[in-house]
């Protein structure tokens, strides 16, 4: 049986997201290049940070009677969630944030709809990394503590918060209402307590292929940081405020990890 503290956890990231959203309401600016430099690059750290500790590693772990060739599970999970990224990225028309390129199919969706599908697409992997890591710690056979998937489900949300003002704001400066921006920001990050949900209704099943899913969301979210954070936070003007935010955040979600696991 799902626990209250589980569907609390479950919930934190998709708070995150609505409490960034809700900025639009109180900031009339849109968010500064160097602001949205320091956002893309903290919330990368994050991700990256959460990759290793709370996913690659756990992964390894459970895969030790495997003895020297336990690193496989963590290696084709890891590919299997790039190349799932890199299949959505194909297939579902969405435009980056101050992008005029339309990427994957050809569509008639305007543009801000495309701009609420990339952040929705990325935060698939984000969704499915909770769900995976509450899936472990509600099965007898993963070492995963509260604790530490408490410290995922609070990094998600911090980066989360940043991510869903990134898409509120600059949607208000498109024209967009307010209450219609927030409402989109909210929606981009609906698709995470969702799938969360979908992986812990189906612990059974996935328990035997559970350091398989913890290594595929760590994939799906390095290639998110590569593919958009990275290059987001590194475009411009030359500035080191992403770099410095992407260690700041790295750190932070390293000592979530283990303080609280």
């Amino acid at each position: 049986m799902v626990s209250v503290q589980t569907v609390i956890g479950l919930l934190i990231p998709f708070a995150g997201t609505s409490l960034g959203s809700a900025c639009v309401f109180f900031m009339k600016k849109e968010l500064g290049k160097s602001v949205q430099k320091a956002l893309n690059g903290f919330a990368g750290g994050v991700m990256v940070a959460a990759s290793v500790w709370s996913l690659l590693i756990p992964s390894m772990e459970k895969s030790t009677h495997m003895g020297k060739l336990s690193f496989i599970p963590a290696v084709a999970g890891f590919w299997f969630g790039t190349l799932f990224l890199l299949l959505l990225d194909r297939i579902i028309p969405h435009m980056h944030l101050y992008s005029t390129q339309v990427e994957g199919p050809k569509t008639k969706l305007v543009k801000t709809t495309m701009m609420v599908l990339a952040v929705t697409l990325h935060n698939i992997p984000e969704g499915m990394a909770v769900g995976v890591v509450y899936a472990g710690m509600l099965s007898d056979k993963m070492d995963i503590t509260a604790g530490s998937a408490l410290a995922l489900a609070i990094g998600i949300a911090i980066q989360n918060f940043l991510e869903g003002a990134i898409v509120s704001m600059p949607l208000k400066a498109e024209g967009v209402k307010r209450s219609r921006a927030f409402f989109d920001g909210v929606l981009s990050g609906a698709v995470e307590p969702v799938g969360a949900v979908l992986t812990i209704l189906a612990t059974g099943l996935v328990t035997p292929i559970l350091p398989y899913l913890l290594s595929f969301a760590a994939g799906a979210m390095i290639y998110v940081v590569v593919e958009e954070l990275i290059p987001e936070m590194s475009s411009g003007e030359h500035s080191n405020v992403g770099t410095v935010m992407f260690a700041t955040g790295f750190t932070l979600m390293m000592v979530l990890d283990v303080a609280l696991g």
